[in-house]
């Protein structure tokens, strides 16, 4: 189980999360959903500010985004034409048995309590329904990126994901795993204004958050490949992971 304090820290920075948060490839969006027809009904489990559930939408389908933080459900009504996000959980989800044809859940399932998540998602899926978690990863394979987690205590949720996701229960088939590379061009701030928006950040205490501020600006005006550059590429890998409900 992991940290509820983590988990529901990102409320107050809300509108940021949205501003600086990547969006995801709809290259990675239409594997999440292979043979579905638009508008098929799907789900954005722990939507947050609504960033998948924006994107899944741009491709036709019906999106029922549920999120638990009311301030992420305020801020996404905002920033998506007035969509209501549902009040619940992955380990309680608001929805009839088989009324969804996919869940999706973007950048959240490693909040979610596993066991009882998976018996909630496959109720709510109809037979041969898509489970996919959706992850965007930094490429930690370039050097300043690397830097920038070592200073922000970056410890992705992500990494490892390979190993650590195996399966989703006996109501699932086996996973499949697709990887796509994108980048986010940003500025120096705005890269600081995104990483304020991790749970590391948002739940450490004010001399913590001064250390890692000041060191990441330290990061940009010092190294070879960031020095007086106005705006940087951030590499992501996102990783999509699918099973289908027996």
């Amino acid at each position: 189980m992991t940290d509820p304090t983590a988990a529901l820290s990102f409320g107050g920075a809300a509108a940021a999360y949205d501003r600086f948060r990547p969006r995801y490839p709809e290259a990675a969006l239409r594997r999440a959903l292979a043979g579905l027809a638009a508008p098929a009904r799907v789900v954005d489990l722990g939507a947050g500010t609504g960033i998948l559930t924006r994107g899944v939408t741009a491709l036709g389908h019906h999106v029922v985004p549920v999120e638990p933080d009311l301030g992420m459900r305020a801020q996404l009504a905002l920033a998506s034409g007035g969509t209501t996000a549902l009040a619940g959980s992955a380990e309680s989800v608001p929805l009839p048995d088989g009324s969804a044809d996919a869940v999706l859940v973007g950048q959240a399932y490693h909040w979610f309590d596993k066991e009882p998540a998976h018996a909630e998602i496959a109720r709510v899926l109809r037979p041969g329904g898509t489970f996919a978690p959706i992850w965007n990863t930094r490429d930690s394979d370039v050097e300043w990126v690397a830097e920038l987690e070592r200073i922000a205590d970056l410890r992705d949720h992500a990494g490892n994901l390979v190993e650590k996701v195996t399966g989703f229960g006996p109501a699932f088939g086996p996973v499949e795993l697709t990887e796509f590379a994108h980048r986010t061009a940003l500025t120096p701030d705005e890269v600081i204004g995104m990483l304020r928006t991790r749970s590391f950040w948002l739940t450490a205490t004010a001399d913590e958050q001064a250390r890692v501020d000041r060191e990441l600006r330290d990061l940009f005006a010092t190294h070879p490949d960031l020095v007086g550059r106005e705006s940087v590429e951030l590499p992501y890998r996102t990783l999509v992971f699918t099973a289908r409900k027996r």
